[in-house]
C-alpha cells in the first residue's frame, strides 16, 4: 500500500474540497499534501536498511528477506498509530507559525515513546517528526495554513494504518496504549491467493480514487483517456498456467508481471506511419485500467482452476 496510502488521501481531500466549494487549485493543493502526510507513517521503514546492511549482498533473495525482517520490528507500531496521529497532526500544524510550541509538542511525543519503546522507537518517531515538519512547512508555503493544514495532516496520518489490514503485521492503532484491536491481519479468504488478489484489489481501489481525483481536478471525464488496448489485460488470464500461485509471502512475480502489462498497454499503438502521442492521462489512465483487467481475468481463471 506504499501508493495506495497517498493517493487515497489525495483523491479523497481533492474530491471533498471540490464539493465544499474551493476551486481546482486550492483542492489540488489540499490534496497533494494530505496525499505527502499520508506517505510519512511509512518512514519507519528506514530501519529496514539494518537488514540490507546485514545480509549477504551476493544472495538476492537472502538480502531482500532480511530488509523485511528487519522492517517488522518497528514498522505498523509508533507512526501508525491513532493515538501519536493526533498530537503530530498538531505539532506539525503548528510548526511553520508556532516553532517553539510545535518543536514542545514533538519533543514530548517523543520523551512519551522513548519511555514505552526505548532508543529505536526514538529514532523512528524523530524521524517521522522531521519527515511531517518538512512536508508542513511547505503545505504552509502553498497556502495550506493552520485549520486546513492541521486538517490534511490527520486525515493522512489517521487514514494511513487503515490500509495495512490486509498485508503483514496489523498497526498498532492504540499504541502506546495496551489495547489489541486486530490481532492478525485481516482475512479476505482462507485461500491465500485469493487473499491477496483481494489485497491487491484494495490497492488498485486506493489508487483509483487519487486518479477519479486527478481527473475532477482536470475537468476529464474518465471514458476520455480509457483506451481499448486496455483489453489486452484478459490475456494475463494464461499466467495462471505459467507461474505459481502468488501468495503475501511470494508475489513479486504475479506484481511484476501484472505491472508489466499495464505498461506495455499504456504505450500507443503506432497507426500507419505515425505514432499517437500519449498524454499523461490517457498512459495513466489505460495502463491502470489493464492492470486491473489483469487482476480481475488471473482470479477468474485462478478460481476456474479450483473448481
Amino acid at each position: 500500500m506504499f501508493v495506495g496510502h497517498a493517493t487515497f488521501a489525495f483523491g479523497v481531500i481533492a474530491l471533498l474540497a471540490l464539493r465544499l466549494g474551493a476551486s481546482r487549485e486550492r483542492a489540488l493543493v489540499l490534496g497533494v499534501f494530505a496525499g505527502l502526510f499520508a506517505a510519512v507513517p511509512d518512514v519507519d521503514m528506514a530501519y529496514a536498511v539494518v537488514g540490507l546492511v546485514a545480509a549477504d549482498p551476493t544472495t538476492p533473495s537472502a538480502a531482500v528477506n532480511s530488509f523485511w525482517g528487519a522492517s517488522t520490528v518497528v514498522h505498523r507500531a509508533v507512526t501508525h498509530s491513532l493515538v501519536v496521529a493526533l498530537p503530530a497532526a498538531a505539532g506539525f500544524a503548528l510548526a511553520p507559525t508556532h516553532r517553539r510550541v510545535a518543536a514542545s509538542v514533538l519533543v514530548a511525543m517523543v520523551a512519551a515513546v522513548a519511555l514505552v519503546s526505548g532508543p529505536l522507537g526514538v529514532f523512528v518517531v524523530a524521524l517521522f517528526a522531521a519527515a511531517g515538519w518538512l512536508v508542513a512547512v511547505g503545505g504552509h508555503r502553498f497556502g495550506v495554513r493552520g485549520k486546513s493544514l492541521f486538517g490534511v495532516a490527520l486525515f493522512g496520518l489517521a487514514s494511513h494504518p487503515f490500509g495495512d489490514l490486509f498485508t503483514g503485521q496489523p498497526p498498532r492503532l492504540f499504541y502506546p496504549l495496551d489495547v489489541v484491536v486486530f490481532d492478525g491481519r485481516i482475512a479476505l479468504s482462507a485461500d491465500p491467493t485469493f487473499h491477496l488478489l483481494g489485497a491487491f484489489g484494495v490497492e488498485l481501489v486506493a489508487i483509483w480514487v487519487g486518479v477519479v481525483g486527478a481527473l475532477a481536478l482536470a475537468d476529464h471525464r474518465l471514458t476520455d483517456h480509457m483506451d481499448g488496448r486496455a483489453a489486452a489485460g484478459t490475456a494475463y488470464a494464461l499466467a495462471v498456467f505459467v507461474m505459481p500461485p502468488p501468495t503475501l509471502d511470494v508475489s513479486y512475480h504475479f506484481v511484476f508481471g501484472v505491472v508489466a502489462v499495464g505498461l506495455v498497454a499504456s504505450v500507443p499503438v503506432p497507426r500507419g506511419r505515425s505514432i499517437p502521442r500519449p498524454t499523461p492521462f490517457n498512459a495513466l489512465v489505460t495502463g491502470l485500467t489493464t492492470v486491473t483487467v489483469a487482476g480481475a481475468a488471473y482470479a477468474v481463471a485462478y478460481a476456474a482452476g479450483l473448481a
